[in-house]
C-alpha cells in the first residue's frame, strides 16, 4: 500500500509528530510505500531523517490559519499527492486534519483523520468550539476512517456528531518499550518528580507549581519539554520560591534516560486526549499523578496506578503529590502495577497492527463498494 502522512508542524517536536514518525517508519518496516508531508521543517523533519523516513517539506502549511496561505497550502498538498499517487493519506491534528482531507475529496484519495485530542472539547472557549465542532462535522464527510486515540475521544466526537458512529476506530496510543536498566525506581528517597509536557496553556504547569508551593517534604521537579510559556513558568517559579527545586531540562530526545531518574510523574494537564508522556512515564515503572481528563483514566487506574484529581485544583494536587512523597512503598506498588498495564495494553506495535488493520479495512470497504457500483 502506499500511504501519504500529513502533519502541521515540523518546527516542534510533540506526541503528534512522534506517532506520526514511529508509525510511518513501522509501515516502511512492514512493506509498504511511505511518504510523509510536513509544514516546515526543523526538530521534525531531522528525526524523520535520521528514522530513513521519506518526507517533503511543505512550505505554506501552518498551524494558524490564514486563508491565503492555507490556499497556497491545498494546493502544494495537492501537487505532492498526486506525484506520489498514494492509496491513502493519512492525516493528523486538526490543521492539517482539514486542509489534508479537503484535497483528498477533491482529488478522489481516500483520508484517514487522527485528531491526537479534538479542537471541540474542553481545552478552547465554547464560541471557537462551536466553530471547530462545524468545521470538523464538515471534514468528517470527506473521511474514511477516523482513528481516535481513547475511548474518551469517540465518545465526544458522537456527542458532538462529528462522523457517524461506523466511521470512527479507537486505536490507543502505544510507545516503545525500554530496556531493563532504563526503568526507574520509584522506592528511593529524596523524590525527584518529572513532568514532560510542552510549556503551552493547555499543560496548565501554573497548577502544577502552585500545588508544589504547599507541599511539605523534601523533593525536586524536573520539567522536561519547550514551549512559548516557558519564560512566563520560569518566573512563576521564582515568584513561588521555588527557583532552586525546580529544573528545566528543556526538549529531551531522550526521555526515558530523565524518567528513569525519577520516583514519580506528575502531568496537571486542563485537557488531553491520551497523553504519550504518561505512557512513557508506566513504560518507566513510575507511579503518575494527573489531572483526570480526557482519556487519562483509560491509562491510569486511581488508586492503583497512580492518583487522579480534578483539572486545575492546586490543592487536590498538592495532598496527592504529599501522598506519593510520605510513602515510597506505595510509590513501588503503583510503579509495578502501572508498568504491567503498560505491558499489556500500551506497546508499540499493538498501536501498529491496530492502526494497519484500520488502513486494510478501509481499501477493502472502498474496494468492494466500487465492484458493485
Amino acid at each position: 500500500m502506499r500511504i501519504a502522512y500529513v502533519i502541521t508542524r515540523g518546527d516542534s517536536v510533540g506526541g503528534a509528530s512522534i506517532h506520526v514518525r514511529d508509525l510511518s517508519r513501522a509501515m516502511l518496516d512492514r512493506g509498504h510505500d511511505v511518504l510523509v508531508l510536513v509544514g516546515g521543517e526543523g526538530p521534525v523533519s531531522d528525526q524523520l531523517e535520521r528514522q530513513g523516513v521519506p518526507f517533503r517539506i511543505l512550505r505554506f502549511l501552518r498551524r494558524s490559519i490564514h486563508p491565503l496561505r492555507d490556499f497556497r497550502a491545498a494546493r502544494e498538498l495537492a501537487a505532492a499527492l498526486r506525484e506520489f499517487r498514494p492509496d491513502l493519506v493519512s492525516t493528523h491534528t486538526a490543521k492539517a486534519g482539514w486542509v489534508g482531507r479537503a484535497v483528498c475529496a477533491q482529488l478522489g484519495i481516500p483520508a484517514v483523520y487522527t485528531p491526537h485530542g479534538w479542537t471541540i472539547g474542553t481545552r478552547i472557549s465554547a464560541a471557537s468550539g462551536a466553530v471547530f465542532a462545524a468545521a470538523e462535522r464538515m471534514a468528517a464527510r470527506w473521511s474514511a476512517a477516523i482513528i481516535c486515540v481513547c475511548e474518551y475521544e469517540k465518545r465526544l466526537a458522537i456527542e458532538k456528531k462529528v462522523g457517524a458512529p461506523e466511521q470512527l476506530f479507537v486505536v490507543p496510543n502505544g510507545v516503545r518499550d525500554i530496556f531493563a536498566d532504563q526503568r526507574a525506581d520509584p522506592g528511593r528517597t529524596p523524590a525527584r518528580i518529572a513532568a514532560v509536557a510542552r510549556f503551552e496553556a493547555p499543560k496548565d504547569h501554573d497548577t502544577l507549581l502552585r500545588a508544589l508551593a504547599q507541599v511539605r517534604g523534601e523533593w525536586t521537579l524536573e520539567l522536561i519539554g519547550d514551549g512559548p510559556r516557558e519564560a512566563e513558568i520560569r518566573r512563576l517559579a521564582e515568584s513561588l520560591g521555588l527557583a532552586r527545586r525546580v529544573r528545566f531540562l528543556g526538549y529531551r530526545a531522550d526521555v526515558a534516560a530523565a524518567l528513569a531518574d525519577a520516583q514519580f510523574f506528575a502531568l496537571s494537564s486542563r485537557s488531553e486526549a491520551l497523553p504519550r508522556s504518561v505512557l512513557e512515564a508506566m513504560r518507566a515503572g513510575l507511579p503518575v499523578v494527573a489531572s483526570d481528563v480526557g482519556g487519562v483514566r483509560e491509562a491510569v487506574e486511581d488508586g492503583a496506578s497512580g492518583i487522579l484529581v480534578p483539572p486545575g485544583d492546586a490543592a487536590a494536587l498538592a495532598s496527592a503529590l504529599e501522598t506519593l512523597l510520605a510513602d515510597s512503598n506505595l510509590r513501588q506498588r503503583m510503579g509495578a502495577t502501572g508498568r504491567l498495564v503498560f505491558e499489556r495494553r500500551f506497546g508499540i506495535e499493538r498501536m501498529i497492527g491496530d492502526t494497519e488493520a484500520v488502513y486494510v479495512n478501509v481499501r477493502n470497504r472502498l474496494a468492494s463498494a466500487e465492484r458493485h457500483a
